[in-house]
């Protein structure tokens, strides 16, 4: 009787192996996208306001996205058992990003990548009373230690980082509310109507903001890179999409952590900026 299973076992065992594989090739991908993405908000912020470059990236993603994802392409897409968990969702993932694209302006990005990474530390303390996932004692232990390690990088109260640390913090926190809203979401909306929501929601939120913020880009450099927010941050949560439909989020979240590499060789490249040993520290201790 072992005869044949063993052929279809050992058929199937490769084809486990190389999904997860592109998988992680995937997830690496999109972290590096998503590392472009400070770097040009960064390298942005020095001719324009924030909002404006968080517009950019909204509206240029929800372009983007409805070129893939539209109700004649894919109809019933914008269709949702929870719109009010959608808009919820989608005003959260904007908080975050225009916390994070604010602290960017004067912060080294490693900086502010050290501290969105205690997010999944977050997500595991209030998963508990929001999902009715309880962390064990060792978990518990973990978020402790990464709250440590963000108390390091940030290291209130000595003077030691920008006020704008504080932002960050904050934009960790949208950004944790977000992921279990994210999961929430799963159980009832297919992830192609969950992106499109995120764009279309974003842009419209901040159309009311832009008059008061607009600044004409000066030179064809800056017009590029402004329009490439949106198709960089579009393409990285694409890959992202990909990613988790090919493996589960167990094997892919330790390749998450691969941003802090990205982030200083491109901190050190495009602004000569390389961190200290606090921050060293503080990134060993929350990705451990």
């Amino acid at each position: 009787m072992t005869g044949p299973v063993l052929p279809a076992a050992s058929t199937h065992l490769p084809e486990t192996r190389r999904s997860r594989l592109i998988a992680i090739a995937l997830i690496c991908g999109a972290v590096l996208f998503f590392a472009l993405l400070d770097t040009s908000a960064k390298w942005l912020s020095a001719y324009m306001d924030p909002v404006q470059i968080v517009f950019a990236r909204y509206a240029g993603s929800m372009v983007l996205v409805l070129m893939l994802l539209n109700p004649w392409s894919r109809p019933g897409v914008l269709r949702t058992q929870r719109p009010v968990l959608q808009g919820v969702r989608s005003l959260l993932l904007l908080g975050s990003t225009m916390l994070n694209f604010v602290a960017v302006k004067y912060l080294q990005l490693a900086e502010t990548v050290s501290i969105m990474f205690a997010s999944p530390l977050l997500v595991a303390l209030v998963a508990g009373p929001m999902l009715g996932e309880w962390p064990g004692p060792r978990r518990l232990a973990a978020i402790a230690v990464g709250f440590i390690g963000v108390l390091v990088i940030t290291r209130p109260g000595f003077g030691g980082l920008h006020p704008a640390a504080i932002l960050s913090v904050f934009g960790c926190i949208c950004y944790s509310f977000y992921a279990l809203a994210t999961r929430q979401l799963a159980a009832f909306d297919p992830p192609e109507t969950t992106m499109v929501y995120s764009g279309v929601a974003g842009t419209v939120a901040m159309l009311p903001l832009i008059p008061f913020f607009w600044s004409m880009p000066q030179t064809p450099v800056v017009w590029a890179i402004l329009l490439g927010t949106g198709l960089i941050g579009g393409f990285g949560h694409w890959l992202l999409i990909l990613a988790h439909r090919l493996a589960p989020a167990t094997v892919l979240a330790p390749f998450i952590y691969s941003q802090i590499i990205w982030m200083i060789a491109l901190g050190w490249f495009v602004f000569g900026q390389f961190p200290d040993g606090w921050t060293f520290a503080g990134a060993t201790i929350v990705i451990a």
